[in-house]
């Protein structure tokens, strides 16, 4: 069995060696000495909270941050040894651990470089000039007569080391917020294209994701799901699965159905056989009556997200009015390897690996599951397969921890299949929005609103499957600011506009946040009624951007791009539609929540109109995300957001009858394959001296207007429903 403990230094000692294999925890401990009784909580404010420093130099750097595959990990790397002036090799990262490291948050929302790299940046500017006063004082000499290389502070003819001056020991400090940071234009690893650190070990085999874990004595589980979602368990035979080789125990806790064995294969067998009884449930909504159920379900309140003028006013008055309708499917999560978790219970300590976004937010929803103490649970972070949003990796600890409990402690592995992804990660909303416009006589928009129907779930932790199954506590809906509705507002200037949010008080499935929640649908409907109001007078639709927009920053962002993409100047769609296969361009814009990250994109497609079939062969970016830390790191996340937005946005939409999740394999829920991949083109607009936003969120957003934009270029006609399936495209032909 593992200890649990407390102190830092106790833990890296004992346990350190647990941590996802890229930590190198096991080393870190001399520069961890504590006094007094254990930290209970890791302080965010406090420098000691981001870092330390051994008694060999090594700088150890601790981020609540996780690398979800973002290269995260480099990034802050970099950030922390540029700020010190210590070399890369010399700074190790520890993420997501919640007994070493500060909660900084969930990683979300492109945050993690923006807010978590600078309190990092921070925390080691604060640490640089206390060991300068510290070295002035050693070396007798003012402290502007000092410099630093590689850790070493020098004057003249003599010098000191990190080391010599603080190693192995605490700095007691606050994070001074005022800590002068380094200049821009003497970084050396800050806006270098520095390797990504975790690829040799990825690229040979060697990584060990969350699904590879392994612990002593561990056991292996399953949890028995029901056929349809609010299903209630009536009856178990537990002798039915008695034949199965390793099997430990059935575990029942009201309608939770688990069971433990000795191997993974056992653990599925007798899943399969366990004989189980359920009620019969039919409560989702028609699927073919989705947008009605939408639109008719309880409005929980108003949000008004924008307010100029009298817009209703000037839409009665307007002799030309436009309106249009969009829509926006359900998506699951679409891991490539289903979530996965272990669970270990030791003298009433829970300790809980996962591939969870949000360990801080999991340990709080395992104390409150368990009925324990928040310091009786530990939750590491392990990197899994890649996913953006809260799917299944926090449900795979909850059953986890269940089926723990009910062998008495011993460490229990649960490894979802395919059909428990699919079916029951928590799911992307439905969203839908309405949109008008008024145009006046001599083509000006002068009026423009819009309505989005969104679910008001603030994007809190999302109930474990676990507790909701067994009827267990749970944790406190957080009240967080609902980002979600942030880009309904417009960056372009009209005299007459309102947007409006309205928050629902429920939504078909269990949801939670997928990349870019809310931003990606209000932008899509925003740009693509941008370009019909554009068509509807004959402009260019990048002429009737930049006509519209006052600001500086994104008409030069806008005006890189039209060069990127060697842009046509001319109105939608194009006047020579022939043949078969046709092809078009479409433009997209916006700046991200209206205060940070400009991105422009130009998508380049062919459509097939004998199929209806959309290929999208050239995505142009322009993007300006302020500084950049490592322009190939942004660059991957630009064209992750770019490849994984097209399958959402062609392909994929979740099924459902009125009992539970049809879509439960790649056939029923296809994703973009390989040879569908289209080229994309970055150009980064780094500008050093400014704060760096985020970069990945924000190239997501632009991908479905382009990609609708691009098709009425192409066709003619204008498709306002995700996914654009090949049958939508032919009845908006053949309309």
């Amino acid at each position: 069995m593992l200890n649990f403990v407390s102190t830092r230094r106790q833990i890296l000692k004992t346990g350190g060696v647990l941590l996802v294999s890229f930590t190198l925890a096991e080393t870190a401990c001399s520069a961890l000495e504590q006094s007094g009784a254990p930290k209970k909580t890791i302080a965010s404010d406090e420098v000691d909270g981001f870092l330390s420093i051994d008694a060999d130099g090594q700088v150890t750097v601790y981020t609540g941050k996780v690398d979800l595959g973002t290269g995260l990990r480099t990034a802050l790397t970099q950030i922390a040894a540029e700020e010190l002036d210590v070399p890369l090799d010399r700074v190790r990262l520890i993420q997501g651990d919640t007994a070493l490291t500060p909660d900084q948050g969930p990683t979300w929302g492109s945050i993690s470089i923006q807010m978590g790299g600078m309190q990092i940046r921070k925390a080691a500017a604060t640490t640089r000039k206390a060991l300068v006063e510290m070295a002035a004082g050693h070396l007798s000499v003012p402290a502007t007569e000092l410099r630093i290389e590689a850790g070493t502070i020098k004057s003249r003819d003599r010098s000191i080391s990190y080391a010599d001056l603080i190693g192995g020991r605490t700095f007691s400090l606050k994070v001074d917020k005022d800590a002068p940071v380094k200049d821009p234009a003497s970084y050396t690893i800050v806006g270098k294209s520095v390797p990504r650190l975790d690829i040799p070990a990825k690229a040979t085999g060697q990584f060990m994701y969350m699904q590879d874990f392994r612990v002593p004595g561990m056991l292996h589980g399953r949890v028995i799901r029901p056929l349809a979602i609010g299903a209630k368990l009536e009856d178990v035979d537990d002798s039915s699965a008695n034949g199965v080789p390793g099997l430990v125990k059935v575990v029942r806790e009201r309608n939770f159905l688990g069971v433990v064995a000795a191997t993974e294969w056992g653990a599925i067998q007798a899943a399969r056989k366990l004989k189980a009884t359920w009620s019969k449930w039919e409560e989702l909504p028609e699927r073919a009556h989705l947008w009605e159920h939408v639109r008719a379900t309880k409005i929980n309140s108003d949000q008004v997200t924008s307010s100029v003028g009298d817009s209703a006013k000037a839409l009665r008055d307007a002799p030309k009015r436009i309106s249009a309708t969009y829509d926006f499917a359900i998506h699951t999560h679409g891991s490539i390897g289903p979530s996965c978790a272990v669970v270990e219970i030791n003298d009433g300590k829970i300790t809980c690996w996962s591939a969870s976004q949000a360990t801080h937010w999991l340990r709080n929803q395992l104390a409150a599951m368990m009925a324990v103490s928040l310091d009786d649970v530990r939750c590491l972070y392990i990197e899994g397969s890649g996913c953006y949003g809260r799917n299944g990796h926090e449900d795979a600890a909850g059953d986890a921890a269940l089926l723990s409990r009910a062998v008495g402690g011993r460490p229990v592995r649960v490894q979802w299949m395919r059909a428990d992804e699919h079916g029951w990660d928590p799911k992307g909303p439905p969203m839908l929005i309405d949109m008008r416009a008024g145009i006046d006589d001599e083509g000006k928009t002068i009026a423009w609103e819009s309505e989005f129907f969104l679910p008001d779930h603030g994007f809190g932790p999302v109930p474990l499957l676990a507790a909701t199954h067994a009827n267990l506590p749970g944790t406190t809906v957080l009240q967080l600011p609902k980002f979600n509705n942030r880009n309904l507002a417009l960056p372009y200037a009209f005299p007459n506009v309102k947007t409006v949010a309205h928050l629902l008080g429920e939504t078909p499935l269990r949801a939670s946040w997928i990349r870019s929640p809310g931003r990606l649908q209000s932008t899509f409907a925003n740009e693509c009624f941008l370009d019909e109001l554009a068509a509807s007078i004959s402009a260019d639709p990048l002429d009737f951007r930049l006509k519209h927009l006052n600001d500086r920053r994104g008409a030069e962002l806008l005006q890189r791009l039209s060069a990127l993409a060697n842009w046509e100047r001319r109105p939608s769609p194009r006047k020579d539609i022939k043949g078969d296969v046709v092809t078009g361009r479409g433009i997209s814009y916006l700046m991200y929540d209206l205060v940070r990250t400009y991105v422009g994109a130009v998508a380049e497609i062919a459509v097939d109109r004998r199929t209806g079939e959309i290929r999208v062969e050239r995505f142009f970016v322009a993007h300006d995300c302020g500084q950049v830390i490592n322009p190939d790191g942004v660059t991957n996340q630009i064209e992750g957001s770019i490849i994984q937005t097209v399958s959402r946005t062609l392909k994929e939409e979740v099924l459902f009858d009125r009992s539970a999740v049809t879509s439960l394999h790649w056939a029923t829920y296809p994703i973009l394959t390989f040879a569908e991949v289209p080229d994309v083109i970055v150009e980064l607009i780094d500008r050093p001296n400014e704060k760096p936003w985020g970069a990945g969120e924000p190239a997501t957003t632009i991908v479905p207007s382009a990609i609708s934009n691009a098709l009425f270029d192409a066709i003619g006609v204008r498709l306002r429903s995700v996914p654009f399936t090949p049958a939508k495209v032919m009845a908006a032909i053949e309309g």
